[in-house]
């Protein structure tokens, strides 16, 4: 069992940054794929940002290719997901995940289904 936790999320400026922290607990993070979500009020949650078990492969979606961007560090158990020129359309609940690689690593990792793990959130507020 994975225990998956999530922090630094908080109020923010449009055009400003923020860095989001997935900290997981009961087993390293090495073996995993980890993914970073995000649901709105009224939308379905959606995609972000992946990073490959194996190497730091990451993809994004079209919405935060080039302002986000994802790390890795297994020495710590934690991922981070760095957002900078934030918008108000980035406001949301933002959602860690980690799941094992039975699958190719591909931009298909943006989908909810390969995850094992869940966090439980940490909101972010981009103002105008």
């Amino acid at each position: 069992q994975v225990q998956v936790d999530e922090s630094g999320g908080g109020l923010v400026q449009a055009g400003g940054s923020l860095r989001l922290s997935c900290a997981a607990s009961g087993s390293t993070l090495d073996y995993y794929g980890i993914g970073w979500f995000r649901q709105a009020p009224g939308k379905e949650r959606e995609g972000v940002g992946c990073i490959s078990s194996r190497d730091t492969t990451t993809y994004y979606a079209d919405s935060v290719e080039g302002r986000f961007t994802i790390s890795r560090d297994n020495g710590k158990r934690t991922v981070y997901l760095e957002m900078n020129s934030l918008k108000p359309e980035d406001t949301a609940t933002y959602f860690c995940a980690v799941g094992l690689p039975l699958t190719k690593f591909t931009k298909s990792w943006l989908l909810a289904y390969n995850y094992d793990y869940w966090g439980q959130g940490t909101q972010v507020t981009v103002s105008s």
